[in-house]
């Protein structure tokens, strides 16, 4: 029996259980689970990014498989890709537990980890391990909680990972660690991305294909702080956006109003509007000078189709297998198949086509 058909037995049961000893359990189930091969893909869902062929758009966001321990078998149940991580350079416990809390009716989370981490090189060797085998991975970078030097933390990363995977995103809209969402600052974020992408080049020297670097922001900005961070990215010659991280806002229409009160990002179906506006905007400010990454309440064919409308080349989803399980994976890409084969027209054709209504 696939996994995706075990999910509907299972779920009761993980459900019943605090949501980070769930998650424990599922990357313990996935460790375990016969390497085999994923169905090939429709060559409608096809995207070249990136300099990387990704067999379909559908991808893992940072903070499943945080430590790397099973990304080839994520990619087995589908994905086009794999994002692992976040990883510190050192490793650190995170946030003192419950730090994970399931919004069932809103089907949502909210999460404080703060970045955990078995730390940069219990990752190097795992992902040294994994090397030769196909499938596009990357991985997710943060900083220290106690670091005195958070710029560094980046580079250090950079230097150690580069040539390992296919990308590296920096992530300086994480919620959970005290200041990090400061490295957003045009000064900072300039500085920060001169380093990350020099590091890079040399780590890369003399080969054909470099590291791609990527950049998460959050979704809690404003349109000006969009301006500058378009504008940096550009100028450094950043390879993509990832838009978006979590959110620290609460909205109104949220039924679990207790939960509702804990602190750390909210992930889910009510992230997917204001993520969503946030990638149109992002999609009018790059003119297709870059691609975009969208994430944030990705639950349907349906949100993923507008997420392209909105100017996504690739789409990320997380929260949304806590409650639909491995299933949805095979249902969005069935869904956006039937939607190009009905329209007649290709993903690349749609990236960005509805972004000035979506933008508002």
């Amino acid at each position: 029996m696939k996994i995706d058909a075990l999910f509907p037995l299972a779920r009761p049961l993980l459900h019943a259980l605090d949501p980070e000893t769930a998650h424990r359990a599922t990357i313990k189930a996935l460790s375990l689970m016969p390497m085999l091969p994923s169905t090939k893909d429709d060559p409608l869902l096809a995207v070249d990014v990136l300099g990387k062929h990704f067999p379909n758009p559908i991808g893992l966001a940072a903070g499943f498989d945080k430590q790397g321990e099973v990304p080839d078998q994520l990619l087995a149940l589908g994905f086009g890709f794999v994002e692992i991580g976040g990883v510190t350079p050192k490793a650190q416990a995170g946030n003192p537990r419950p730090r994970v809390f399931r919004l069932e009716r809103d089907r949502a989370i909210i999460n404080r980890f703060g970045l955990n981490s078995e730390g940069l090189e219990a990752m190097r060797e795992r992902l040294v391990r994994r090397q030769g085998r196909s499938g596009v991975v990357g991985v997710n970078i943060g900083a220290n909680k106690e670091t005195s030097d958070r710029l560094g933390d980046y580079v250090r990363c950079v230097e150690r990972l580069c040539g390992l995977v296919d990308f590296l995103t920096i992530n300086v809209s994480s919620p959970n660690t005290p200041g990090l969402r400061d490295l957003q600052g045009e000064a900072f974020l300039d500085d920060l991305l001169a380093r990350c992408l020099d590091a890079r080049d040399k780590a890369d020297a003399g080969l054909a294909l470099k590291t791609a670097i990527l950049l998460k922001i959050a979704p809690d900005i404003s349109l000006e702080t969009l301006d500058a961070i378009v504008a940096t990215v550009l100028k450094r010659g950043v390879d993509a956006l990832v838009v978006s991280n979590t959110t620290i806002a609460r909205p109104e229409t949220l039924q679990e109003k207790t939960i509702a009160t804990e602190t750390g990002g909210l992930s889910g179906k009510p992230l997917f509007t204001p993520s969503t506006r946030l990638l149109a905007q992002t999609f009018l400010r790059t003119d297709k000078k870059i691609p975009l990454i969208g994430v944030g309440g990705v639950d349907s064919a349906e949100a993923a189709w507008t997420k392209i409308r909105a100017g996504a080349t690739l789409i990320q989803l997380y929260s949304a297998l806590v409650y639909q399980g491995p299933g949805l994976i095979g249902e969005i890409k069935r869904g956006l198949r039937d939607r190009l084969r009905l329209s007649g027209g290709s993903l690349n054709a749609l990236v960005g086509s509805d972004a000035p209504n979506l933008a508002r």
